[in-house]
């Protein structure tokens, strides 16, 4: 699976916010200062995996999802991925923070590139959202789960304003190692509105 297809982060709280989250950090009376230390630095890691996942946005910002990327702009948002990455570095795959609904913000896989591709250089398609949504099930010990990437598109002028049509993509997954999945596509469908 391409890390950066599955990418969608939100924004961090805004600056105020996030001043006033860092303030009330401060411990207690009844605290000791080894356990204060240990929050202040767990909530300063949290504060700074937020700010890199903001770096991550800004870069993949005016990309149009990759299809614009310069190659410095590739490379500034591998390197902020990776960035990202680190803070998670050897930590298992979380199926309950996986599951759910991610909008795609940016690609470099090549499968999805080339619809916007194809919505750029023929006038009588777009390409709307797209989505990847996991399915990890109660049981998310089984390391198991259904993956669906949904891709909204239209025909203007041809199809109603607000319909299109979506297509749909099933593949099952499992968990092969700490941190990657693999995929075993099942089915694709189109579904007009």
């Amino acid at each position: 699976m391409d890390a950066a297809a599955a990418l969608s982060f939100s924004p961090p709280p805004p600056l105020s916010f996030r001043k006033h989250r860092f303030a009330s950090f401060s411990s207690s009376s009844s605290s000791t200062p080894a356990a204060a230390a240990t929050t202040n630095t767990t909530r300063g890691s949290e504060i700074e995996l937020e700010n890199r996942k903001f770096e991550l946005l800004r870069a993949v910002t005016d990309t149009k999802r990759g299809l614009t990327a310069t190659p410095l702009q590739r490379s500034s948002i591998e390197e902020a991925l990776v960035s990202v990455e680190c803070f998670d570095a050897g930590k298992p795959i979380s199926l309950g923070l996986l599951d759910g609904t991610w909008r795609l913000q940016y690609t470099s896989a090549p499968d999805v590139v080339v619809l916007f591709q194809s919505a750029a250089t023929l006038p009588f398609l777009e390409i709307d959202q797209i989505f990847q949504k996991f399915e990890c099930g109660g049981d998310q010990s089984s390391g198991e789960g259904v993956v669906r990437n949904i891709v909204r598109w239209s025909i203007p002028r041809v199809l109603e304003e607000n319909e299109g049509a979506t297509l749909l993509v099933s593949a099952k997954f499992s968990v092969v190692s700490p941190r990657n999945i693999f995929l075993e596509f099942e089915e694709v469908l189109s579904l007009f509105r």
